[in-house]
């Protein structure tokens, strides 16, 4: 039964993914192991023959639905059973469904029902006159129907309308015709929403949706949402439907075949079918999938977005002065050191009303009595303006200074993380050092916000919760992993996100460290309350241990593969600590060499690669951007103007680009290249600067519009 339901289980997951049955399969068998995506990505590229993250996430994600039909599955068989209804070919249909929809059609017709129009028909003994209208009889419907009245049914019109119920009962529960209707509601259906009577005031905002209507097939995803979004606010009305006459038309067809009387009452009960139950029925079907497509984007759109922000390239090793600037209550300042450590915070009140002379020489004697190495301005209210006083500093050496999004600082500043923190600092320090720290460490400071607060994405609101949250920590734990943590300095928030570890384990680690000091080797991970064998293996490779006694501590290369680095050391007569790093020594290693039952040729690969980079850093360094100087609102730009900006958000249609000024421009999908454009992600990412060119300017809407067409 075991090997059955597993063929079964990868032929399922096949059909949406165009990988292997031996992968699939192999993955699995992992994922049922407990394995994590990073650890299978990274260390079982043997076993999946390379699957990559995004793959092994596609596998896991059709394992959950195939879980989730077959648990239907053995609820239905149970309800079934305890009816007597279960018969072997009513069996085999279900054992044969592979969705959910599916499941259900064949469900449908011994679902327990509440009294209905048909079943009260039905106990009244209609159901002989019923079936003479389904086999269109050559009889007199009346007459066949003077013989069947009863109390609830006193007349021969009473009764024939029970059959009809009957009827469209049964018509409503015909699987085939439900499947004929699905390809007609797929391929002709059009979206159309109205406004709701009364409501144009509250409902401004949809204006473009007041009287829509678009084919369902090219309804875009992000359009949709919008739509969806008046709907729940009670502001729009929306229909997903084929015209009428196409489905009535397509079961007359399939049911009709005679021309009488009764033909005529089968047709009745078609229309009655239609309008009362198939068509709504059919109808949030195709609301479903839409709402889960613009999800599904919704979400790949924001982890995207999520991915390039915490990937954002670190300064590392620097000592920074950070400011969350202000005018009436003045510019926070704090001096951080190398680690990120608070040195010193004050205020300083540079700008108007107070105008305070002596607030840029206080800068320039913290920068040189903390050897500040760059400074961090948040770029929220004032930041332009303490900008440009920055920049006519002149300080003893070379300072960088760069803007920083402050998206979530002060979600972070007032969250339990920042209490626990820094207890004795008001908010407003808290805000700044998070300024500060995004600077020097991206990664590990934006992992203690929720990303939902970081100002990216589209219709977050809207999507569900469980959907969104599942991506977003999904795509916190890739980014961790491809970097890795410093196990004796990073915060249980950041730990949290290792394979393997979660929060009860991170909060262990950290305990374990304030208590007994550094941990000097990986190995020393297992003393830590609760993190056993398996923890240790799916965790260990991503951990890195600085000054390590054994070198390959402090790399990528897994524990389970320390034999194979020593067995290379060995070969080369090399000691590991002058091997790392010795690219022209490991240029003489044949890979295959090294190829055993347990590590095939990627595994000892990537121990090679390792060996020769080791503890890569797949982020970039952090360069400077500057604003055009003369641009302080909106009033001073022109249409045709070419400014510099850096990418704030990227949504279905288009991005969001911070010109520095309080409005961001769009940068629509259309005026992104020369050439057609279907994401938007294959010509911007997030952070990234560019130059742009002024397209148009709505100074009342404070709307700009920028392209990037004709700049070279």
């Amino acid at each position: 039964m075991h090997s059955m339901s597993m063929s079964a289980k990868i032929k399922f997951i096949q059909q949406s993914t165009n990988l292997s049955s031996s992968q699939i399969g192999n993955c699995v068998e992992l994922l049922e192991q407990d394995c994590t995506i990073p650890f299978i990505a990274r260390y079982r590229k043997d076993i999946t023959r390379g699957l990559n993250e995004i793959e092994i996430e596609d596998i896991s994600n059709a394992l959950a639905i195939w879980k989730k039909i077959e648990d239907r599955k053995a609820s239905i068989f149970k309800s079934l059973k305890e009816q007597g209804k279960l018969s072997s070919e009513l069996s085999d249909k279900l054992e044969a469904a592979n969705t959910l929809t599916a499941l259900e059609d064949i469900y449908l017709p011994f679902k327990k029902k509440t009294k209905t129009k048909a079943t009260l028909a039905l106990e009244s003994g209609l159901k002989p006159l019923a079936v003479a209208i389904m086999k269109e009889s050559t009889t007199d419907p009346v007459q066949f129907a003077t013989k069947l009245t009863s109390t609830n049914y006193p007349s021969a019109e009473n009764a024939i309308e029970g059959a009809i119920d009957i009827c469209a009962d049964w018509i409503n529960n015909n699987e085939w015709i439900r499947n004929r209707l699905r390809k007609i509601f797929a391929s002709k259906s059009v979206v159309a929403s109205k406004l709701v009577k009364g409501k144009q005031e509250d409902g401004e905002k949809f204006n473009d949706f007041f009287d829509f209507s678009e084919p369902y097939n090219r309804i875009k995803p992000h359009r949709f949402m919008a739509i969806n979004r008046g709907k729940n606010l009670g502001l729009l009305r929306v229909s997903i439907a084929p015209p009428q006459k196409d489905s009535v038309d397509s079961m007359e067809y399939s049911l009709v075949k005679q021309n009488n009387l009764f033909s005529e009452l089968l047709k009745k009960a078609i229309k009655q079918a239609y309008s009362k139950q198939l068509k709504q029925a059919l109808e949030r079907e195709l609301l479903n999938q839409l709402i889960e497509k613009s999800e599904n984007e919704a979400v790949a759109i924001f982890r995207k977005n999520l991915e390039q922000i915490l990937m954002t390239a670190p300064l590392r090793n620097k000592k920074v002065l950070a400011i969350d600037p202000g005018f009436k209550s003045g510019c926070k300042i704090v001096c951080l050191s190398e680690t990120g450590e608070l040195k010193h915070n004050e205020t300083i009140y540079p700008h108007a009303p107070q105008h305070d002379s002596g607030a840029m020489s206080k800068i320039n004697t913290l920068v040189q009595s903390y050897k500040i190495d760059a400074i961090a301005i948040g770029n929220g209210t004032a930041s332009r303006e303490t900008e440009r006083l920055i920049k006519q500093i002149r300080f003893n050496r070379e300072i960088q200074v760069f803007v920083v999004s402050e998206a979530g600082a002060s979600v972070y500043s007032a969250s339990r993380v920042a209490r626990q923190e820094f207890p004795n600092y008001d908010v407003t320090v808290r805000g700044a050092v998070s300024i500060g720290r995004r600077l020097q460490d991206p990664l590990s400071e934006l992992v203690k916000i929720d990303p939902k607060a970081l100002g990216v994405g589209q219709y977050q609101h809207d999507i569900t919760p469980s959907k969104l949250e599942l991506g977003l920590t999904r795509t916190i734990e890739f980014c961790v992993n491809k970097v890795g943590v410093d196990i004796n300095s990073c915060s249980s928030n950041l730990l949290n996100y290792v394979s393997g570890v979660g929060t009860k384990l991170a909060e262990s680690i950290v305990e374990y460290r304030q208590v007994k000091g550094v941990f000097e080797t990986k190995k020393d991970l297992m003393n830590a309350k609760g993190l056993g064998a398996k923890a240790f293996e799916q965790c260990a490779g991503f951990i890195r241990i600085n000054n390590a006694k054994n070198p390959l501590d402090n790399s990528a290369i897994h524990p389970e593969s320390y034999e194979i680095a020593n067995r290379v050391s060995k070969q080369l007569s090399i000691p590991l600590e002058d091997l790392i790093g010795n690219k022209e020594a490991l240029k003489n290693i044949n890979a295959s060499d090294f190829i055993d039952a347990e590590t095939g040729m990627q595994t000892v690969q990537f121990i090679l690669d390792e060996l020769a980079k080791p503890n890569r850093d797949p982020r970039k360094i952090a360069k400077v951007f500057e604003f055009k100087k003369d641009l302080k609102t909106i009033n001073d730009l022109s249409e045709n103007d070419v400014v510099p900006g850096i990418v704030s958000n990227i949504t279905g249609f288009g991005a969001f680009v911070d010109i520095g000024i309080k409005e961001n421009g769009l940068l629509h999908l259309s005026e992104m290249a020369d050439r057609y454009v279907s994401d938007p992600n294959e010509v911007v990412s997030m952070n990234q600067t560019l130059e742009l060119r002024v397209k148009s300017i709505d100074r009342e809407r404070k709307r700009i519009a920028l392209s990037l067409k004709g700049i070279s």
